[in-house]
């Protein structure tokens, strides 16, 4: 008899639950696809599942980026410039959802030219669990937060400061997989210093939302990912990796230098 295969909102919710079990927040590293080759994504994927990660962000590179702090728009200009496709990304991310569930980072451009159903079919045909889609206002949002579900996957919304509370509440309502919960209002990048008020950001977050809530931008160590994690169902790092893979000299020593961040993170997080 053929495996039956959890959906993607399923996927999600079975690692945020065995994170929880186990009292600690679940890891989610972000890489860019096809950052600075395909070799060297795979190789990343393959460290992240081995060193610990319970949910990847993969990252479709971009001309145009509009949430992306300068490493990792410079990560999606190498990767374009190496021959990165949103096909390509697909296929890495196919190979990774066998070992860990993959939610796929891009932009509404990419979304638009090829319509919400059939994104979402290529979504599901590659084993992705759902999609994060940031400049695509809630307003929006319906008909592709639809498609998705229709194939039990998730549209994941993102809340910042400066979401005014009324309007926090209405995505936290319609959220599915979990809420991507800016830590402050710059682009990404790592911080020397977490927001001081960021702790109760997140709890008004995870009281408007029925689904976990994962903290994201401006988390680069171990220590800062255990703060986030304390207060947060998830911890998201991901300008701290793409600049250890810019700065390795091949797919090995990428695996190796993430791979050991992960794990050392992980520890951190309990």
């Amino acid at each position: 008899m053929a495996e039956t295969r959890l959906a993607g909102t399923e996927l999600l919710g079975a690692a945020f639950a065995r994170a929880r079990e186990e009292r600690r927040a679940a890891l989610m590293p972000y890489l860019m696809g096809g950052f600075p080759d395909r070799a060297t994504s795979a190789a990343v994927l393959d460290a992240y599942a081995s060193a610990g990660a319970d949910i990847v962000e993969l990252g479709v590179p971009f001309s145009d980026p509009l949430a992306d702090g300068p490493v990792i728009h410079s990560a999606a200009t190498v990767a374009l410039g190496s021959g990165a496709t949103f096909e390509s990304v697909l296929e890495l991310a196919r190979d990774a959802a066998e070992s860990v569930p993959v939610v796929l980072m891009v932009y509404a451009n990419m979304v638009l030219a090829r319509g919400a159903g059939e994104f979402a079919g290529e979504l599901e045909a590659s084993g992705i669990a759902g999609a994060i889609v940031p400049d695509l206002p809630p307003e929006e949002a319906g008909e592709l937060r639809d498609r998705l579900a229709a194939r039990g996957l998730a549209l994941i919304p993102l809340v910042a400061p400066t979401t005014p509370p009324a309007r926090r509440r209405l995505i936290c309502e319609r959220a599915q997989g979990f809420v991507y919960v800016v830590s402050d209002t710059r682009t990404t990048g790592e911080r020397e210093a977490l927001p001081p008020d960021l702790a109760e950001f997140v709890r008004a977050v995870k009281a408007d939302a029925d689904v976990p809530a994962a903290v994201g931008f401006g988390i680069g160590t171990p220590e800062q990912a255990a703060e986030v994690g304390s207060v947060a169902d998830g911890v998201i790092i991901g300008s701290r990796l793409v600049r250890a893979v810019a700065e390795a000299d091949g797919p090995a020593t990428a695996a190796v230098a993430v791979g050991e961040f992960i794990a050392s993170t992980r520890a951190a997080l309990g």
